[in-house]
């Protein structure tokens, strides 16, 4: 029995650590001028689940209590998540398209206070799942839980895969057709320097020959 529980034990292991690997958040630690605005940008694909939490850290000045704002905008530009006067908070979206989206951070209240921190957990597409929720609904446990967490990794990965091919395949297109742009302009640079010196040397020699020079 020993025997036959040490394969499925490797690979629960083995699911475990691939799954943690890919189930990373971005947490981060924002240190905010007293004028001006910090900011952080992550490149998300399309239709991807994003959730973040932020809490302004009263550590480095515990007799002060100001608040911040935060803007979170898509790549067009369009505004997610906005709150003002904040010390902790949360947004959550899923992306409409893919790119880089930005989020930033600034003091907002007449209290500036200094050294003034802000903590900020970004979750990214399956790490926003909450696995003892999806667990104890579909009653899995053990083995078939962290095989379950394997087979949404490895099908995140095969979408960032099939992203990143997508990207590799525009850039491309742009970098074929700026080539091609450049080619044509480089002929028709040369055509018409070649233009102009058939000009110029037909229009010398006829003035040459009005002037009796040659």
């Amino acid at each position: 029995m020993a025997a036959a529980s040490s394969p499925a034990l490797a690979l629960a292991l083995t699911a475990a650590v691939i799954a943690a690997a890919c189930l990373c958040a971005e947490a981060v630690w924002l240190d905010l001028p007293q004028s001006g605005t910090k900011c952080v940008s992550e490149e998300i694909q399309s239709n991807v689940v994003v959730l973040a939490d932020y809490a302004l850290m009263y550590e480095t000045h515990p007799s002060s209590h100001p608040t911040i704002a935060v803007k979170v905008t898509s790549p067009y530009g369009n505004t997610l998540h906005h709150s003002e006067s904040a010390t902790v908070g949360q947004f959550a979206f899923t992306t409409s398209e893919a790119g880089n989206y930005l989020a930033c951070f600034w003091i907002d209240s007449a209290e500036k206070g200094s050294g003034i921190s802000v903590s900020l957990d970004w979750k990214i597409g399956i790490a926003t799942k909450d696995w003892d929720a999806i667990a104890k609904k579909e009653k899995i446990e053990g083995v078939e839980l962290e095989l379950r967490k394997l087979e949404v990794a490895v099908q995140s990965i095969h979408q960032n895969m099939i992203y990143l091919k997508a990207r590799e395949a525009e850039m491309r297109t742009v970098s074929e057709k700026t080539n091609s742009r450049v080619a044509w302009f480089s002929i028709l640079s040369l055509s018409v320097c070649i233009v102009v010196s058939v000009l110029q040397s037909w229009h010398l020699q006829g003035y040459f020959h009005k002037k009796k020079l040659i």
